[in-house]
């Protein structure tokens, strides 16, 4: 990708959409999503090409909700269809919302949406064990072993909450329409991609694509697509500003800097749960490691009312090599 402009991997999670305590219609997703863009536009005005990526775990689980209420009468649609769907749903909402956001700068950036898959590798331990939860509902012990005899479920208890579905999360190793999104961005244009971590699929012995129901996570899919592209920024949007160690506690530290080794230890010593800021830290190291020799590389984790200030220097979790 010679003479681009810098390019920037943005990661926002699927509850930037939903909000705590919202019932999630869908005016309120494309007002959050308006909101997310415009956080996004500081990057766009800092002369950065921006691909965006995002989470999709609550479209997910309304989709599942609506799939089982109809079960009697429409077919179950494999877990791959379902996240093409909201790859769909969601990205439209983002195309739009930063079409108005560009025509009212006047500016004119393409802006397009590539649903996205990402090669898993079949030998992956994790696709013989599933753990992570999808959707909304909890099942008595009653009703989950009527799914898993009735449905070929996946699923476990939660914490004392009830039973919940759960699927395979394995590695993301490829994405399939890499060469794709390399073109669109040597086009100008602002690409959505790897929505929900993209859809995972399996390399059968003659070359073609099969998806397989699994779910791959949307941080470690986005560091992947920023090691392809050679991106120059990682930006990871959390719920909060910055990273802590000790987190909730009295002895709490929040971290402005972090390098590879420091969150190796930390996440060693058990600072970053894998169902919290786990994967996020996990993504930032994949990334900075591929681009280690490129000192000017960075990948910086903070929430949306922060981004500008951390990209100034002056707030969020700035990681890199050393």
């Amino acid at each position: 990708m010679s003479g681009r402009k810098k390019v920037a991997v943005v990661a926002l999670g699927g509850n930037s959409l939903n909000k705590k305590g919202e019932q999630g219609t869908i005016q309120q997703q494309f007002a959050n999503t308006r909101a997310s863009v415009n956080t996004i536009w500081h990057l766009i005005e800092m002369g950065y090409q921006v691909v965006i990526t995002h989470g999709n775990g609550p479209q997910v689980g309304d989709r599942l909700i609506q799939m089982e209420s109809a079960m009697d009468q429409v077919p179950e649609q494999p877990l791959g269809v379902v996240g093409a769907g909201t790859q769909g749903s969601i990205g439209y909402m983002i195309q739009q919302s930063l079409q108005n956001k560009i025509m009212l700068e006047g500016r004119e950036i393409p802006v397009v949406t590539v649903l996205t898959q990402v090669v898993v590798d079949r030998y992956d331990p994790k696709l013989q064990d599933p753990h992570k939860p999808i959707g909304a509902i909890f099942y008595t012990e009653e009703e989950a072993k009527k799914r898993m005899e009735e449905l070929d479920w996946s699923m476990e208890e939660d914490s004392g909450r009830g039973w919940r579905r759960v699927v395979p999360s394995p590695e993301p190793l490829e994405i399939v329409e890499l060469d794709i999104i390399e073109s669109l961005l040597q086009s100008n244009a602002i690409v959505i991609a790897a929505g929900g971590g993209g859809i995972p699929v399996l390399i059968e012995r003659d070359g073609r694509y099969e998806g397989v129901d699994a779910v791959v996570d949307k941080d470690l899919a986005s560091s992947l697509l920023a090691r392809s592209l050679d991106a120059d920024l990682l930006v990871l949007l959390t719920a909060v500003d910055r990273v802590s160690v000790n987190f909730g506690k009295e002895d709490e530290k929040r971290l402005d800097r972090l390098t590879v080794h420091q969150a190796r230890e930390y996440l060693k010593a058990g600072h970053f749960p894998e169902g919290s800021m786990g994967p996020k830290i996990e993504s930032a190291i994949q990334y900075l490691m591929r681009v280690r020799r490129k000192q000017s590389k960075m990948a910086i984790i903070t929430d949306h009312e922060h981004l500008r200030q951390t990209l100034l220097g002056k707030a969020g979790t700035t990681m890199t090599f050393q």
